[in-house]
C-alpha cells in the first residue's frame, strides 16, 4: 500500500480485509483533515475568530438553525456513508443507474481505477491528474496515480497530526495562526 513503512504497534494490518477497510478510513479521515487545516487558516485569516470559537460569535452568519442542519447533515452524510459501505462490500454496485439518480448515466460515477478509495473517472478526476479522456473514454495513468497515492496519504498523515496539534492549541486558548505569530 502507498506510505505502508511496515509500522504497526497494533497489529491492525493482520487481516487483509480489515487492513482495506482502515486504509480506506485513513483516506477519508485525512481528506476531511486537509480540508479542516486550510479551512481553519483561512477562516480566521480572513474573519480574525479564532475558529473554536466561530460558531459561538454573535456575529457568525448561520442561515439555518443548528437541528436543521444538524439533520440535513445527518440525512446526506448517512445516505452517501450508506452507499461507501455498501460499495466496500460490494464494489461497483453503486455505479448503477438508480444509485445516481441525478446523472444521465451511471458510468460518470463507476470507478475507472478499480481500487477502493480512489475511483478516478469524468466525475473523480475532472483535471485529469491521474488519467486522460480518449473519445469520451477515461483511461487511468497507473504510474501517476500511484505517485498521487503516496503524495496523498503522506499528506493526509500531516493534516491529522495537524488536527491534533489545533486541538490541543485550542484547549490552552490558543490559534493555529497565533501560534505562528500572525
Amino acid at each position: 500500500l502507498p506510505g505502508d513503512y511496515g509500522f504497526d504497534p497494533l497489529g491492525l494490518g493482520k487481516d487483509p480485509a480489515f487492513l482495506k477497510w482502515y486504509r480506506e478510513a485513513e483516506l477519508i479521515h485525512g481528506r476531511w483533515a486537509m480540508a479542516a487545516v486550510v479551512g481553519i487558516f483561512v477562516g480566521q485569516a480572513w474573519s480574525g475568530i479564532p475558529w473554536f470559537e466561530a460558531g459561538a460569535d454573535p456575529g457568525a452568519i448561520a442561515p439555518f438553525s443548528f437541528g436543521s442542519l444538524l439533520g440535513t447533515q445527518l440525512i446526506l452524510m448517512g445516505w452517501v456513508e450508506s452507499k461507501r459501505w455498501v460499495d466496500f462490500f460490494n464494489p461497483q454496485s453503486q455505479s448503477v443507474e438508480w444509485a445516481t439518480p441525478w446523472s444521465k448515466t451511471a458510468e460518470n460515477f463507476a470507478n475507472a481505477t478499480g481500487e477502493q478509495g480512489y475511483p478516478g473517472g469524468k466525475f473523480f478526476d475532472p483535471l485529469g491528474l491521474a488519467g486522460t479522456i480518449q473519445n469520451g473514454v477515461y483511461v487511468p495513468d497507473f504510474d501517476k496515480l500511484e505517485r498521487l497515492k503516496l503524495a496523498e496519504i503522506k499528506h493526509a498523515r500531516i493534516a491529522m497530526l495537524a488536527m491534533l496539534i489545533f486541538y490541543f492549541e485550542a484547549g490552552q486558548g490558543k490559534t493555529p495562526l497565533g501560534a505562528l505569530g500572525l
